[in-house]
């Protein structure tokens, strides 16, 4: 039973509990009224407006002003909150990740080298993989996520007959930071028909022991998806124990709206029970995956209000066009700095043909569609820039907001056409950080690596973008993504493009307004301003002040509508 059905089914189970579980459940209450004194309050208005304080009548903001001010606005009834100092900010927005993917933590094996995780050799991932498969019954999978092969000492994948050697009992599955990729064992492969005589998908890659045809356990992209799809069988109380663990997660983080994107009818529907449930406190945005729900869009059938609930919206629909830079999938005008498998002219590939995004961009582009496509190399940026250019000529939009997610490669050129377009990208800045090094000396060279997430350029030429963190791939840290914008600072200790970093201001708006801005919902939150929904996070500190150690800078408080989600005890 897939993960996403059991969560349909457990849902379905606890519905029947009625009030009792609702009360267990439920997002606690936001008081009448609470104000926010003596405090710095960073508004992330259109001026960058710097406050003192702020009032709440019961989910939305009423007032920001200075402490006399708001404390005029103070009765018998009110909850004051002293900030001492300390700073209160709009709530994180997730740009984009795959909630609740990062509650896989806490019942998958993580395989993580730092500076995430520990493990450093292959050995070291196979005994991870050995402890989980010891409390699986016989026939369960046994996963693993995170292992990075250009961290390991080998400097290799692990392979088929080392994922073997974890165990023959169960289907066992190591899942590759990127996420872009797995190594499966014997019966893994088995359950999905994979052999010597299974040719490689559109748009994916088998991996192959040397001189045969026979699957060496690594599967690449496409021929990844069948396998992924199984290996998220999982028992009813772990999908609990995922749900749980991710929404604690964001909420001790300060993030008040999360993002799952390229979801399918399921997790869609799970999402949304989760939410009417009060089992998540935070909002939710799910962009639904193309590959999942292409007809239904194009048909007229696909029905948003399905899933919608008071705090959950349905976003862009997800397209994935290349794979990842740190995986040689990401698809490149130029071949890659160290030539992958030796072949000095490897520029990786596509997933999606050119003539087929062409197609699938104007189709859903015609039937009205704000998308969201995933494009690291710059060739399949150039490649989204001209399928949704040809789209805009055949029906044009004023205010598209087409969103490509990652942009890692953007080029200074294709910054200016996605200014130009309509196309606000959003930039997984971690990298400088989490691969910085690597995508220097090994994956692009030190010219290219120097302008991966350019995000200067883009303010440069007057184009709106965001940070994410693609959490599971990395931990749901916002304050890393900020850090990451402004310091461009590698693992390594070295400064990677420091012509590309933009100021703290500028990069707290990536993670707060402009994140609300790019799903169009500016609106209603993103920034502290009166009529906006109450969603804050109290820090600390104050990010302005240290900006080389606001990475250390601790989540007091997180608010969502007003309600207390998170209190640092």
């Amino acid at each position: 039973m897939n993960w996403k059905t059991a969560i349909l089914i457990v849902l379905a189970l606890v519905a029947g509990l009625g009030v009792l579980f609702q009360i267990a459940t439920r997002t606690p209450p936001a008081p009448e009224h609470q104000v926010f004194i003596n405090g710095t309050v960073l508004t992330m208005d259109a001026s960058n407006r710097i406050a003192q304080a702020l009032s709440a009548r019961g989910d939305r903001i009423e007032a920001v002003g200075t402490t006399d001010d708001i404390m005029s606005l103070v009765d018998d009834t009110t909850l004051v909150f002293d900030l001492k100092g300390r700073t209160l900010l709009p709530g994180f927005i997730d740009a984009h990740g795959h909630f609740p993917g990062s509650g896989m933590m806490s019942v998958n094996a993580d395989l993580n080298s730092p500076p995430i995780g520990t493990h450093t050799t292959i050995p070291q991932v196979l005994d991870a993989l050995r402890e989980l498969a010891r409390q699986r019954e016989p026939g369960e999978f046994v996963v693993g996520w995170g292992y990075d092969d250009t961290l390991l000492e080998e400097q290799r994948h692990p392979t088929r007959a080392e994922l073997d050697s974890v165990s023959s009992e169960h289907p066992v599955v190591a899942i590759h930071v990127s996420g872009h990729m797995v190594v499966a064992n014997s019966a893994a492969l088995e359950l999905v028909g994979i052999t010597a005589a299974t040719p490689d998908p559109p748009g994916g890659v088998i991996g192959r022991q040397a001189g045969s045809a026979e699957p060496n356990g690594l599967l690449e992209e496409n021929a990844r998806m069948d396998l992924l799809l199984k290996a998220q069988d999982m028992p009813l109380l772990d999908v609990f124990r995922m749900v749980k663990a991710a929404a604690q997660d964001y909420s001790a983080r300060g993030v008040t709206t999360a993002q799952s994107g390229g979801v399918d009818q399921q997790l869609a529907s799970g999402l949304a029970l989760f939410s009417k449930l009060g089992m998540v406190h935070q909002r939710l945005v799910i962009f639904p995956a193309e590959i999942a729900f292409y007809d239904a869009l194009l048909s007229g059938d696909f029905d948003a209000g399905k899933y919608t609930t008071d705090k959950l919206l349905v976003g862009p629909v997800k397209l994935i066009a290349d794979g990842s830079i740190q995986g040689y999938t990401g698809y490149l005008s130029r071949p890659y700095y160290t030539p992958y498998k030796g072949d000095a002219e490897y520029a990786g590939y596509p997933t999606i043909s050119r003539d087929a995004l062409f197609e699938k961009v104007a189709a859903l582009h015609a039937a009205g569609y704000q998308m969201a496509i995933h494009g690291n190399g710059d060739q399949s940026i150039e490649d989204i820039l001209d399928a949704f250019e040809a789209a805009q000529r055949q029906r044009p939009v004023v205010d598209p907001r087409l969103i490509i997610i990652h942009a890692q490669m953007a080029r200074e050129d294709q910054i200016q056409r996605m200014q130009a377009l309509g196309v606000t990208p959003s930039f997984f800045s971690a990298h400088t950080w989490y691969w910085g090094d690597r995508h220097r000396d090994i994956f692009m060279g030190p010219q290219r690596a120097a302008t991966i997430s350019p995000a200067a350029w883009a303010l440069q030429y007057g184009v709106r973008f965001t940070s994410h963190l693609d959490t599971p791939v990395v931990p749901m840290e916002p304050l890393q993504a900020v850090w990451s914008q402004v310091h461009r600072i590698t693992y390594g200790g070295d400064v990677l493009g420091p012509q590309q970093s933009i100021g703290v201001m500028q990069a707290l708006r990536s993670v707060t307004i402009d994140a609300a801005w790019q799903i169009f919902q500016e609106d209603n939150r993103g920034s502290l301003e009166p009529g906006k929904y109450a969603d804050l996070v109290v820090l600390s500190g104050n990010p302005l002040e240290d900006p080389i150690n606001m990475r250390a800078l601790k989540v007091d408080r997180t608010i969502v509508g007003g309600a207390t989600i998170y209190q640092r005890r």
